[in-house]
């Protein structure tokens, strides 16, 4: 069972959770989620996104869907922001490098917060996310990379 290793002070809500890998000589089984975890709410969809190196994929925030992320191929550097009204953590960015195999963990990213990700990896990362909710563009926000109501800089903060 996968355990979670922290609620990380920095954003209210947010939670990393160590995941499972299980490795042989012939390969490794890579745990994920399950619905037993302490965190699962409900299943949406899954799915999969590649970012090539030095790629940045950012910025996006749903308002009701929860992101739950883990990076089982590369490494990525994940930002998020919290810009929720009433948040005890509101302007507060919580940076996290996902992938293995030092930081194989999932990020459980509630909705109301922005986020992005930039391939740090050699190789193209690839990025799974078991969403509680299937994709419905009317319930999300997109800004550009360089949108300045987020106070990060993918250039100079994120290399």
């Amino acid at each position: 069972m996968d355990v979670i290793v922290s609620d990380l002070n920095k954003i209210d809500g947010l939670t990393a959770v160590a995941l499972q890998e299980l490795s042989d000589e012939y390969g490794a089984v890579l745990h994920m989620l399950r619905d037993d975890s302490p965190d699962f709410d409900k299943f949406g969809e899954c799915y999969f996104s590649e970012i090539l190196p030095g790629a940045v994929k950012a910025w996006k925030l749903h308002s009701e869907q929860t992101q739950n992320i883990a990076v089982p191929v590369g490494k990525i550097r994940l930002v998020i922001f919290d810009d929720r009204e009433g948040s005890g953590t509101r302007g507060n960015i919580r940076t996290q490098e996902l992938g293995r195999p030092n930081t194989y963990f999932r990020m459980k990213i509630p909705p109301g917060l922005w986020y992005g990700f930039k391939c740090i990896s050699d190789v193209p990362a690839l990025l799974v996310n078991c969403t509680d909710l299937p994709h419905d563009p009317a319930e999300s926000e997109r800004k550009h990379i360089d949108d300045r109501s987020i106070p990060f800089n993918w250039q100079l903060q994120c290399k």
